[in-house]
């Protein structure tokens, strides 16, 4: 039930806001796939590809990560502090860590819509990339894991510049350096170390892997997994603390 209710709020506000939603989440990877993937990608090579190949998987985890996180942290933290019809869920029967999973879904599901769009648009602009079911299933993971992010954002947040600030210190680090742009072989052992234990930096190198026709390493979807757990578990505890308060 907890689920059902949360996917069925999602696909409220996706049904009534799509155009909006399709608009504001796809005009930042356009730019993106432009302005380095044409733009400075055409005198860029990475691992002896055409930078643009390198390119295109990253901004597909970024997109999955960037609407994942906005679609529910923005939402949930507004319907808390301000609508306060998140408080009709806390006092109601529905199991809390359904409707956190619910939310956690709802917002993968998103990140793969934009996902796919970002697809569509490297298609056209003449990309080639091998994709099979794992490639997706990794989108969805992904998603799931900073839309879990988002759901314990929300609930941390005594403000809703709170969560902006949390964006700030936290996605936005991660949207430049998690192997999105640039590999990480010329950086520091340790702090590439650091940063490939990231979850986007996870996702980009699987993403990557897979559009080049290689395996991928189990390790980095491992690390993906227990970086949902980690999340949820986060989410459900603290949001149980609220509703105890």
């Amino acid at each position: 039930m907890g689920i059902r209710t949360a996917l069925w709020e999602k696909w409220i506000d996706f049904k009534y806001s799509w155009g909006r939603i399709t608009a504001s989440a796809v005009i930042s990877p356009l730019l993106y796939l432009i302005a380095f993937g044409f733009g400075l990608g055409s005198y860029a090579d990475v691992d002896a590809r055409p930078y643009i190949e390198f390119l295109v998987p990253g901004i597909i985890a970024l997109s999955s990560m960037n609407t994942g996180y906005s679609s529910v942290a923005m939402t949930l933290n507004t319907q808390r502090l301000y609508e306060h019809s998140f408080d009709q869920i806390m006092i109601s029967p529905t199991p809390l860590w359904q409707y956190i999973i619910g939310q956690a879904i709802g917002g993968a599901l998103r990140g793969l819509y934009i996902s796919v769009i970002v697809l569509i648009l490297s298609f056209i602009f003449g990309v080639t990339l091998h994709l099979n079911m794992m490639f997706f299933a990794v989108i969805i993971i992904n998603g799931m894991v900073f839309s879990s992010l988002g759901v314990l954002a929300a609930i941390i947040a005594k403000t809703h510049m709170d969560v902006s600030r949390f964006s700030t210190f936290v996605i936005t680090p991660m949207t430049f350096l998690c192997k999105t742009f640039f590999s990480l072989d010329k950086l520091p052992a340790v702090l590439k170390t650091i940063i490939s234990l990231l979850p986007l930096s996870c996702t980009s190198s699987i993403l990557r892997s897979i559009s080049y026709g290689e395996p991928f390493k189990a390790i980095e979807l491992f690390v993906l997994i227990i970086y949902l757990a980690v999340f949820l578990g986060a989410a459900y505890l603290y949001t149980l603390k609220k509703k105890k308060i």
